[in-house]
């Protein structure tokens, strides 16, 4: 190791290492063995010397706040802007495009379905182009393209108009959660991805909040040569492509090429997630792990649950203004009542991050969350719509938020459980196209003839649920059996503990290896 990595807080013990592994001990002349990401061998070969590198608690806070700054604040203001930006079309739904749009029938619900479409159709190409390309001038890319489109719903006139703009839309924000699981395997070590997810995924909720505020002040600009739904689109779209200016230039594209750090601490940031066993990067396309992912039941899991969580969400979305307005509230308490609804999903989408760093328990988690929507499906199937019901519709619906909990949770199982960078191209495009599915379907349940209540689509949204919670208890019953396998392989207790056992003694030799979670006999799933 360089001189300047001799300080106080760091400690290097001397290891014994196996020359093909990728890691500090790296350096060798006989080339890089086949399937290793070649700049990630060039990195570790360059920079370090053998040792495995022991970071103490105060250098872990000191590298993890300066990933925040670049990183985590990328990613929860770009997922803001993308939930706000995707989110206008329901403030302004209740500002007059359905009508100046000449919009009828199932029109204006196209217009979130076909946003879904397009995240359908382009998701495995994005995600292939995620490990391809580097990731932060590909998602800036992305980020401006669709400040541009969305400023361009402003001068729609009709339906046709309308479907162009937010299929584009859907083309190019369909990177920002396939990226941001990405990013958060190779920054973040398995314990703090649910946080890190949590975090960004929680502006579903803040962008109710500020959406609701913001969709306010402009219903009550009068006079303008533009309509406030056309202020609205533009004015939002205008400042994402600024903030993807930004994004060109802040974000590092991995710890390999963030010379905005020195060396030494990119090192320490790549060793950080060492015991994620799950990789940097891997530029090279595998089809055996192509066949491992299509044949892999937690693979199909975490699939099966984005796509039952999703369902009922792409309706919710749509329709909660349209829905709430009907519960008998007025333009103005729908708008504050957004408000209301963005801090709950906030309040769910955290406390059930925390709650499984806590307990080390990430799907035990999501079987609770899907409870609270479970309650207010029922509610909604049983309680008539009056003056005197509002209050409680009202409360029914805030417990239908759960679901933000669950997706969190659901991406955390998938980004701690699926190793090689190739197999989690194709685990991540089929849980973000199941994702698109259920989105897309969505609001076609709530068909316009069943209104205002909407029984048949919330009998639909029961019959998800269950599904979702069987999926839930066999996956973890699974993850468990697993782990008992891999230890009772390495001679170790068979245990069923969830990721590294204490009283494991695991080299992780193999962690930028680019093996997948059944070949790497250090991996340990998480649950």
């Amino acid at each position: 190791m360089s001189a300047t990595l001799k300080h106080d807080n760091i400690m290097v013990e001397d290891v014994e290492k196996d020359v093909y592994s990728i890691s500090s001990s790296a350096a060798t002349d006989k080339g890089v063995p086949a399937g290793i990401d070649a700049e990630v061998a060039k990195f570790f070969a360059e920079e370090s010397q053998p040792g495995a590198i022991v970071i103490d608690d105060a250098t872990n806070r000191r590298l993890r706040w300066m990933v925040h700054k670049r990183v985590l604040v990328v990613m929860v203001v770009t997922y803001f802007a993308q939930t706000l930006d995707k989110g206008t079309i329901n403030f302004a739904s209740i500002m007059g495009i359905v009508e100046d749009n000449h919009l009828v029938g199932q029109q204006y619900a196209w217009l979130t379905t076909c946003v879904y479409i397009a995240i359908l159709a382009w998701e495995f190409p994005t995600n292939r182009l995620i490990q391809r390309l580097p990731v932060a001038k590909y998602l800036a890319f992305n980020i401006i393209a669709w400040g541009a489109v969305l400023a361009c719903t402003a001068a729609c006139t009709n339906f046709a108009g309308l479907v162009t703009v937010r299929t584009l839309l859907g083309i190019f924000e369909c990177v920002c959660q396939p990226a941001f699981v990405f990013l958060s395997t190779m920054w973040y070590t398995r314990e703090e991805q649910a946080l890190v997810i949590g975090a960004f995924y929680s502006m579903n909720g803040f962008q109710q909040c500020v959406g609701g505020l913001i969709a306010y002040g402009i219903a009550h600009i009068e006079g303008a040569a533009l309509k406030n739904w056309q202020i609205l689109f533009t004015l939002l779209g205008c400042v994402t492509v600024v903030w993807g200016i930004f994004v060109l230039f802040w974000l590092p594209d991995s710890p390999i090429r963030a010379t905005c750090w020195s060396k030494e601490d990119r090192i320490l940031i790549a060793e950080r997630v060492r015991k994620n066993e799950t990789g940097i990067q891997n530029k090279q396309f595998k089809m055996y792990q192509v066949v491992e992912a299509l044949t892999d039941p937690t693979v199909w899991a975490v699939t099966l649950i984005s796509f039952t969580n999703a369902l009922p969400t792409g309706g919710l979305g749509a329709f909660s203004n349209i829905i709430l307005k009907a519960f008998g509230f007025t333009q103005l308490q729908t708008y504050l009542l957004a408000i209301a609804q963005g801090a709950i999903i906030m309040a769910f989408l955290f406390s059930a991050a925390w709650l499984s760093g806590r307990f080390n328990n990430k799907l035990l988690f999501a079987f609770i969350y899907t409870l609270p929507n479970i309650a207010g499906t029922i509610v909604f199937l049983t309680v008539p719509t009056n003056s005197h019901t509002k209050v409680g519709l009202l409360i029914a619906f805030y417990a239908t938020q759960g679901f933000g909990a669950v997706a969190v949770l659901n991406l955390a199982v998938m980004s701690g459980n699926v190793a090689g960078r190739t197999k989690q191209v194709i685990a991540s495009s089929l849980v973000f196209i199941a994702w698109a599915v259920g989105n897309a379907v969505g609001p076609q349940v709530f068909r316009a003839n069943d209104g205002p209540r909407y029984i048949k689509a919330f009998i639909a949204h029961i019959v998800v649920y269950g599904v979702q919670l069987a999926t839930i208890v066999a996956l973890r019953a699974r993850l468990m059996r697993l782990n008992v396998l891999k230890r009772r392989a390495q001679g170790q207790k068979e245990t069923q503990a969830s990721g590294e056992d204490r009283e494991e003694r695991i080299s992780h030799s193999h962690a930028f290896d680019d093996l997948t979670d059944k070949e790497n006999p250090d991996f340990r799933y998480v649950y």
